[in-house]
């Protein structure tokens, strides 16, 4: 979660223009062991990312990082720079309606509610909530955004769906229409393709597609360069916790990066507008 802000921290003051996200020389532990080692990444507005790497290169504590679920080692001064547009400190409500974020762990807590309702779920993101309760008051706008967001991805005929009779790649269309009904700036999905299967996989690319040729800035985390989507422009590349390389995606997604980062040689090939990488 966010720490608190100062009360006059709005997602309207923000400059359009500004970085999405700005981390510099980042350290993290986890319990004893050091997972990101002093790592620097700046994510522009309109740049669409990936960020790549093999299991346990640190990508799920970046992502941790970036969500203010896990917190850097402060500097001999005791500060820390991990700046979400443009600033360290924003109250979560506010983030949100600036950064969505979709992950395998989020998905997991809604359809494991099996009376959460889809609609529910998607006008619960107004209140950074786990669907509507009592408390909440849901306005007409609100309902005809939800609406909207869902439609964007397809999903419209799931609104009176429960969560948990979804499929993976339903829900996964389901959450990220609810991070979308504030139109965020920006998306952070961490495996957004994890239990797809081929078909579903490449439908749910173009959804994102769609959403990144609109305007909202991607930040994909993921270990398949298959789901590198070509609107992504900047690739990085984990290795134990620090950047191995990053740079244009032609550059960087080469089969001698690619090889140094997953230990094993690795064949990297355009393949139409995506890439392509085998085992050799």
């Amino acid at each position: 979660m966010s720490q608190p802000g100062p009360a006059n921290t709005s997602a309207d003051d923000v400059d359009p223009d500004v970085d999405v996200l700005g981390i510099d020389a980042a350290s993290v532990m986890r319990g004893s062991r050091l997972v990101l080692d002093r790592l620097s990444l700046r994510v522009a507005a309109g740049q669409h990312t990936a960020i790549l790497g093999p299991n346990g290169s640190g990508k799920s504590s970046l992502v941790q990082l970036i969500a203010r679920q896990l917190y850097p080692l402060a500097d001999d001064g005791g500060r820390t720079d991990v700046r979400l547009f443009g600033r360290s400190r924003w109250h979560v409500g506010e983030l949100h309606r600036l950064l969505g974020i979709v992950s395998p762990a989020m998905q997991q807590d809604y359809t494991g509610d099996r009376s959460l309702q889809v609609f529910d779920a998607v006008v619960s993101g107004f209140f950074s909530a786990r669907g509507v309760g009592p408390q909440h008051q849901v306005t007409a706008a609100m309902r005809t955004d939800a609406e909207d967001a869902l439609r964007a991805m397809g999903s419209e005929a799931l609104a009176a769906r429960r969560m948990a009779s979804l499929s993976t790649g339903e829900a996964r269309r389901v959450l990220i229409a609810r991070a979308l009904v504030h139109r965020p700036r920006a998306l952070l999905l961490d495996e957004p393709c994890a239990g797809l299967d081929m078909v579903s996989r490449r439908h749910f690319l173009e959804n994102l597609r769609r959403l990144a040729q609109a305007g909202t800035t991607l930040v994909l985390v993921t270990h398949h360069v298959e789901e590198i989507l070509p609107e992504i422009e900047q690739v990085v590349l984990l290795r134990d916790g620090r950047v191995l390389r990053q740079g244009r995606k032609a550059e960087v997604l080469t089969s001698a990066y690619l090889s140094e980062a997953f230990g094993l040689p690795i064949r990297v090939e355009p393949h139409g507008d995506y890439y392509q990488a085998t085992l050799r």
